[in-house]
This record gives C-alpha cells, sequence and structure tokens, in this order.
C-alpha cells in the first residue's frame, strides 16, 4: 500500500455560497450557509486516503467539538488519526465565501493549528516513514513544522511535496528536493523579487528543488525541471460547481501516485484529473475521487500509469 504521511492544517470550514464575491468594504446579503471539516492537511489526506494510501496526518487540533468531528471524520476516510496533537486553542476556523461561477476567498483563524512544533511532527514520523514514503506539507502550519517533516522525509530517503500555501518566500531547508506545487498566483509570492514566473521558477529549482509543479486550475498543470523542457498536462473538462479543494484533491493525488512510485508525469496527470473531479461537487471533500472516478476521467492507460512504478 503507497503510504503517504501528510503535514498540516486541521479546520472547520464556515461555507457561505453568494451570489457574487463582494468587493472591499461591501457587504453581500442572501448566503446559504454549510459547516464542513476542513483545512489542507485534512483535506489532502482525505483525497489521498480515498484512492487507497496508506496515509497518516500529522497536524494538531483543539480538545472542543470541531477537533472531535475531525478526528471522527479522519478515522471515518480511513486516515490513521494517531498523529494529531491536542492543544488548549481551539481547532481552525476558515470562513469560504463561493460566488454563482465557483470562484472563492478564505479567510482563516489558525488557531490550534499554530501550535503544531517540529518535536512534534519528529516524534509522529518516526519509524513510520521509508524510502517508499511520500511526504506531503503545506504552510497552513509553522515552518518549523514543515521543516522537521522534510529533514524527516531525507533521514529515511522519502520523497517530499511541498505545497506553498499560504505561500511565502521558503527557507533553502524546505526547498532541498522537494517537488514544488504552487499555484501561478503564488509564484511571485515564493520569490518576490523574481522579473516574472520563468525567473521565479528559475530560482526555486537553483534553490535546490527537485521539480516545480505549476496549478494552473482548468488548462492543468506544467513541470519544471532542471536541464528538462517543461511538460504541460492538461485537466478534464468538468461541470464546476465550485473550486473549494481542487488544489488540495491535486496534492493529495500527486502524493498517492508518487508513492505509487509513478514517474512526475502521470503523477501530475492523476493530481489534475483528482483536481477538476473535487470540482464536481460542493466543498473540499464531497467529489474527491476514489479509484474508480479516476480510471473514469483518465482513462485505462493513465489510470494504470499513476498507480504503477514508472
Amino acid at each position: 500500500m503507497p503510504r503517504v504521511a501528510v503535514i498540516g492544517a486541521v479546520n472547520a470550514d464556515y461555507i457561505v455560497r453568494v451570489d457574487r464575491l463582494p468587493q472591499p468594504g461591501e457587504t453581500v446579503t442572501g448566503g446559504r450557509l454549510s459547516i464542513r471539516s476542513g483545512g489542507k492537511g485534512a483535506n489532502q489526506a482525505h483525497a489521498a486516503a480515498r484512492l487507497g494510501a496508506d496515509v497518516r496526518l500529522v497536524a494538531s487540533i483543539g480538545t472542543d467539538a470541531a477537533g472531535a468531528g475531525e478526528r471522527a471524520a479522519l478515522a471515518a476516510g480511513g486516515v490513521d488519526t494517531s498523529g494529531l496533537a491536542e492543544s488548549e486553542r481551539s481547532t481552525g476556523l476558515a470562513v469560504v465565501l463561493v460566488d454563482a461561477s465557483g470562484e472563492n476567498a478564505i479567510a482563516v483563524a489558525p488557531g490550534a493549528n499554530e501550535l503544531l512544533t517540529a518535536a512534534m511532527v519528529t516524534q509522529r514520523l518516526r519509524g513510520w516513514l521509508d524510502a517508499g514514503s511520500v511526504v506531503l506539507c503545506s504552510l497552513e502550519v509553522p515552518v518549523a513544522a514543515a521543516v522537521a517533516a522534510v529533514d524527516a522525509a531525507a533521514l529515511v530517503g522519502a520523497l517530499t511535496v511541498i505545497n506553498p500555501a499560504p505561500a511565502l518566500p521558503l527557507p533553502a531547508a524546505l526547498l532541498r528536493g522537494a517537488v514544488l506545487t504552487p499555484n501561478e498566483g503564488e509564484l511571485s509570492r515564493l520569490v518576490p523579487d523574481a522579473a516574472d514566473a520563468d525567473a521565479a521558477v528559475s530560482a526555486l529549482l537553483h534553490g535546490g528543488a527537485r521539480a516545480v509543479v505549476v496549478t494552473r486550475g482548468s488548462r492543468g498543470a506544467s513541470i519544471f525541471r532542471t536541464a528538462q523542457p517543461p511538460v504541460n498536462i492538461s485537466a478534464p473538462s468538468v461541470d464546476v460547481i465550485d473550486t473549494v479543494g481542487a488544489g488540495d484533491a491535486f496534492n493529495g493525488a500527486l502524493a498517492w501516485s508518487l508513492a505509487c512510485g509513478a514517474a512526475l508525469p502521470a503523477a501530475v496527470t492523476a493530481g489534475a484529473a483528482a483536481g477538476a473531479a473535487a470540482c464536481t461537487g460542493t466543498g473540499a471533500r464531497d467529489a474527491l475521487p476514489a479509484p474508480a472516478d479516476l480510471a473514469a476521467l483518465l482513462g485505462a492507460a493513465a489510470f494504470a500509469a499513476a498507480c504503477q512504478p514508472g
């Protein structure tokens, strides 16, 4: 079974669907509220587990009802919850606005997520990772916790995927040997002094990244590697309901496929299909694909390439 360790945030998501997103200082009324489990770490863990990976989530939650509910939801989704630490702070909270076209805007109160320490990560990954594992980190947790996960992966020769969201300039310790998965808008924030997107990608590769995979929404993704031409991967065309969680679906599927031993282009193809599938339902998890769903979107050959050693 492919093994994926996910380090990231756990949040309760308050999702408000509105006809259009408000402008600064404007109030838009008539919204419809739903409350769901979320957080990039939890969403990505669910995405990888839905595809059949053995997933351990390392995260910090509160002792409140939201934390208990998320622990139960993760366990029901097949995620190993022994990596969860409990904090005196409340479980993280996200407010998500979604407009009629499916676009979204998100504000987050991190809560317990800010208390995930490097020591917690190290202890919860020790003895669980091996050379075939993939470690997937997002940045809704302290950078020190993500660095500890990269260190734990390096110790056993595991592959690291860094989803740099929210985007900020990355220390060299997070770049070394990692597959980075920024979206187009995040590139300029990762390398603020870069003249353009190409310069930002070049700086990340020269800084030690194994590859930079730039996600482009409905246009798929592009793979950049040192001394190799870019590879463009298309995404399946779907009827979009909302885009919440599409990036998490992409990263969870990418990590699952890489843990299966797939080549990077095949894994990115799987990620792009999973991201498209996630747009066909509401919220971050309702439409996460199972293997049969991904096979239907990809076709037999591409699905086989995504879940076999390359």
